[in-house]
């Protein structure tokens, strides 16, 4: 079973101390390739690094974060532009709204995004979206960019079933995580899921957060990490009626043609 992770934040300084030794337990999980999230000004050069590092193997976007929006300025603009211009980089984002916490504020967010998706609409290169308790905003922003954007994925999808449609009816891709896997919160998406069509539907860990909380045994930590993609797919597939074989190539042909990736090597 071979897994692509199209959301891990793999320069997160949790990881400082044992970065490689993750990267193994994910090999020895199934995932052959990893797309490294860029948020911020700071993380995305970061992100291409670790791309240029370990090649064919790990992939970068590059792009801020509406909590960082207000860092967004034109110089960050240039900045990430020339970072896209890398083939390693292979998606805008992670950009988005995010009125749930509002980090920065909201014009700064609605700004920020609209730069980045002028640049997708620019560089031809697909979008890595965030949206949380902002749909009407978000939708609104993405209509005005219809025909002339290309491909979008809406990463870690938690929102409702008209949500849902509203970005399957755009042909929006659907990243799920192990949010998925969290009683207290998750529980509407495990019906949501099986109205996901198979080429539209992408998983990710977005380590080091968001834990499946079905882990078992449960770590000490709390820190997520890439090789619990494998039990996420687990979790997707039951939930969908389906072989877990089935989910996970599904899946991963999915982020491959999205993304444009190589065949893993070895593969």
């Amino acid at each position: 079973m071979q897994l692509i992770d199209i959301g891990a934040n793999l320069t997160h300084d949790s990881f400082d101390h044992d970065r490689d030794a993750v990267m193994q337990r994910a090999r020895e999980a199934g995932v052959v390739q990893m797309v490294i999230t860029g948020a911020s000004r700071e993380h995305s050069p970061k992100a291409l690094a670790l791309a240029q590092a370990h090649p064919g193997e790990l992939f970068a976007t590059a792009g801020v974060h509406p909590h960082h929006a207000s860092e967004y300025t034109v110089e960050c603009d240039a900045e990430m532009r020339a970072l896209l211009a890398h083939e390693e980089v292979v998606a805008v984002g992670e950009c988005g709204l995010d009125y749930f916490r509002d980090f920065s504020p909201r014009p700064a967010q609605r700004r920020a995004f609209e730069m980045q998706l002028q640049t997708a609409a620019d560089t031809g290169k697909p979008l890595f979206l965030h949206q949380r308790d902002a749909h009407a905003d978000f939708v609104a922003i993405m209509r005005e960019f219809e025909g002339r954007i290309g491909r979008a994925v809406v990463h870690c999808f938690t929102g409702s079933r008209e949500e849902l449609f509203a970005c399957l009816d755009r042909d929006w891709y659907i990243g799920i995580t192990g949010w998925l896997c969290d009683e207290r919160r998750g529980q509407h998406l495990r019906e949501l899921v099986k109205s996901i069509p198979a080429e539209r539907l992408m998983i990710e860990t977005d380590a080091p957060y968001l834990l499946p909380r079905t882990v078992r045994p449960a770590p000490s930590h709390r820190r997520n990490e890439p090789m619990y993609l494998a039990h996420i797919v687990e979790e997707l597939a039951r939930d969908r009626g389906e072989d877990v074989a089935v989910t996970a190539a599904n899946a991963t042909a999915t982020a491959r043609a999205f993304f444009g990736l190589p065949a893993a090597t070895g593969a």
